[in-house]
């Protein structure tokens, strides 16, 4: 069978150092994975929709009550007035995503995207034919140049895209980084796409400023987020958008087209997890990986491989130049074979990495696997 001329889709570094650490038996700190036992009141959810008989489809806006709690959880958290119609449940986040942004975008449309970036963002936009223009962030506060910001505007640029926090980076956005993109964003009539999974894994002094809290983005603003990691479900795949009515009720019909609804007895599980977990489930999720981000990081450093300590989500991007290797690929697979730990080289992050020597570690790993990793990799010393 013949496969499309033009296509560029392929494998992502993601999925291949994980497929690369299960054949080597080793400690997989490349893929997210989040290692928080799920929810008692999340499995119970699942399993009583199970046991009713809850198998059907549902709408292809995703259950009522669900597309309600999760307006209502955004608007406790962050003091928002989200209805249920600003609220579209698909499969996984990056559903959620692709549905918003096919009905915004058209192919040919220019897109933003700052480096380093997530990967699965950059190839759902260029499965939608979009432009995709790049734009570098400076260490080790991943800081953003403004002004290059403005100058890489066209007349064919439509979006720009954020995670906030950041994966890979950790970076997160503070309010006046936010105003100053809804600035540009309403100067430049575009729409802001702001990746917001981890808005729960903050760190030290870091608070958190959802996007739909400033009001120069409140009309262009698509909020994508779900339950994979907070609820440690990334099976599940039950994700969200937030927007205006008018584009969830466009982005629906492709939702209905492309994925007809996400599982349903699992939508009810993440429904009464919203409903029934306490406000101080969401503030331990970061104590503890705060914890797991300090062992990481004193280790990397210990052993010689430079790394900064992050604001937000649960990956670190290290400097691993003291591993033999012609690029971050060769450099991940060396140290995986090394050590036994799996990370993602970072050449996946970045549209010209250059003579960055960085690889991605992912520190949300229960405890004893965290110990080990760590201990693995001080045989280096």
């Amino acid at each position: 069978m013949n496969i499309g001329q033009e296509t560029e889709i392929e494998q992502s570094e993601i999925r291949s150092m994980t497929l690369l650490c299960d054949l080597e038996n080793g400690i997989n700190m490349a893929q997210g994975l989040c290692d928080l036992v799920v929810p008692e009141e999340v499995l119970h959810g699942a399993q009583e929709a199970l046991n009713e008989g809850k198998n059907f489809y549902t709408s292809s806006y995703g259950i009522a009550e669900l597309r309600s709690e999760i307006a209502a959880k955004q608007n406790t958290f962050h003091k928002q007035d989200i209805k249920q119609e600003n609220v579209l449940v698909s499969t996984g986040a990056t559903g959620a995503f692709y549905s918003t942004a096919k009905v915004i975008l058209s192919p040919g449309d220019e897109v933003i995207v700052f480096e380093p970036y997530y990967g699965y963002h950059v190839s759902t936009l260029r499965a939608l034919g979009c432009k995709i223009k790049f734009i570098s962030t400076t260490p080790p506060e991943y800081s953003i140049d403004f002004n290059a910001l403005e100058d890489l505007i066209s007349t064919y640029t439509k979006a720009i895209l954020i995670c906030n926090p950041s994966n890979p980076s950790g970076k997160v956005y503070t309010m006046k980084e936010l105003e100053s993109l809804g600035k540009i964003a309403t100067q430049h009539n575009l729409t802001l796409f702001s990746d917001e999974m981890y808005e729960h894994f903050i760190y030290d002094d870091a608070s958190f400023t959802s996007a739909l809290s400033i009001g120069s983005l409140k009309e262009r603003v698509v909020v994508i987020s779900g339950f994979s990691k907070i609820y440690s479900v990334t099976g599940w795949r039950i994700g969200y958008a937030i927007t205006s009515k008018n584009v969830i009720d466009a982005a629906s019909h492709v939702n209905d087209l492309i994925y007809l609804c996400p599982p349903t007895p699992l939508q009810y599980g993440v429904l009464q997890g919203l409903k029934k977990l306490p406000l101080s489930y969401y503030k331990n999720v970061a104590v503890e990986h705060q914890k797991k981000r300090d062992q990481l990081i004193e280790t990397l450093n210990e052993i010689g491989f430079k790394a900064h300590s992050v604001k937000g989500a649960y990956y670190v991007l290290a400097d691993v130049s003291k591993i033999e290797g012609k690029d971050t690929t060769d450099k991940a697979i060396n140290l995986l074979k090394q050590t036994g730990v799996a990370t993602v080289p970072g050449k996946a992050f970045y549209n010209d990495i250059g003579d960055l020597h960085l690889v991605r570690f992912c520190f949300s790993k229960k405890q004893e696997e965290l110990d080990e990793a760590c201990r693995r990799l001080r045989t280096l010393l």
